[in-house]
């Protein structure tokens, strides 16, 4: 397969099976955390959806990247949390309940809030020619709806009718999403060989800068709401851990530009690396503490 059509086909099949995996591990209780913990849930939401994009803007601005790049960092910024969130919160020790209601919700919203930071992005980085016309910006709005919710609800239907055969099948449809998008990345790198060092390069200074920053300033803002720790915990990573999926989809499919793809591809081993680190340190904090317990 060519690496344009790969490019074309992979991302709405990756954020699919993606989002099917994520739906397959929800029930409907994880949505009473919403009514039960509202504080937590607004303090989550203003970080994905107000500091995130604003800590990305300000990053580029102050970056000498070029304007692709930066609108792929916008675009990442804007997307909601990604699926494998949840087990990273789990594994931290966190509020799982919390974390799957963060990017639950997440997930519902950016369908609006993705085509505005799209459009500001486009606008300011790359200029007023490139501004997107309104009926494209509905339209986008419209596709990121269709393919990041019906996935999910077909999840958790599947999950309601057969949860045995729900908890069998999301590793395999998770694993399955993986490869294609260690395809996908394959595929976008072939596309930008020529240019392809300086764009990591780029993007992968933002990418850095960007996923500590938010984690660091999710647990300061957690932490001056009073949230408690294990809440704390999930705003941060929430914050941090974005749907690279989505963004390929938006940057190839919807702008059709692989270079705006660049931070996307770079941010998710960033993620990862950033996640198991994370769960190194508090692992260890958690079992120091049980130590130090056991010795009195």
């Amino acid at each position: 397969m060519e690496a344009s059509a790969l490019t074309k086909i992979a991302p709405p099949l990756i954020l699919g099976l993606m989002m099917l995996g994520m739906g397959m591990s929800m029930v409907k209780d994880d949505f009473k955390h919403v009514m039960q913990e509202p504080k937590a849930i607004a303090v989550g939401m203003l970080g994905q959806l107000i500091v995130l994009p604003a800590v990305a803007f300000l990053l580029c601005y102050l970056s000498n990247a070029r304007p692709e790049i930066c609108v792929g960092v916008m675009i990442v910024a804007a997307c909601p949390g990604g699926p494998g969130s949840n087990l990273v919160v789990h594994l931290c020790k966190g509020d799982t309940a919390l974390s799957v209601s963060l990017t639950a919700l997440s997930s519902l919203v950016t369908g609006l809030t993705i085509p505005i930071v799209t459009q500001i992005a486009t606008t300011y980085f790359i200029g007023e020619a490139s501004q997107l016309e309104p009926d494209i910006l509905v339209e986008m709005g419209i596709k990121v709806c269709i393919l990041t919710l019906p996935p999910v609800f077909l999840g958790m239907w599947i999950r309601t009718k057969n949860h045995h055969f729900a908890n069998k099948a999301e590793k395999p449809v998770k694993v399955s999403a993986v490869i294609f998008l260690v395809a996908l990345v394959a595929g976008i790198a072939f596309k930008e060989r020529t240019n392809l060092l300086t764009l990591l390069q780029e993007a992968g200074i933002l990418g850095c800068m960007l996923c500590v920053t938010t984690m660091m300033l999710g647990y300061s803002l957690a932490r001056g709401f009073r949230l408690n720790q294990s809440q704390s915990i999930s705003v941060m990573i929430e914050v941090g851990i974005q749907n690279a999926a989505l963004a390929f989809l938006i940057t190839t499919t919807m702008l059709d530009n692989t270079a705006m793809a660049i931070p996307a591809a770079v941010y998710s081993p960033v993620m990862l690396t950033t996640s198991g680190l994370l769960i190194a340190w508090f692992n260890r904090r958690s079992n120091g503490a049980s130590r130090l317990i056991h010795s009195r």
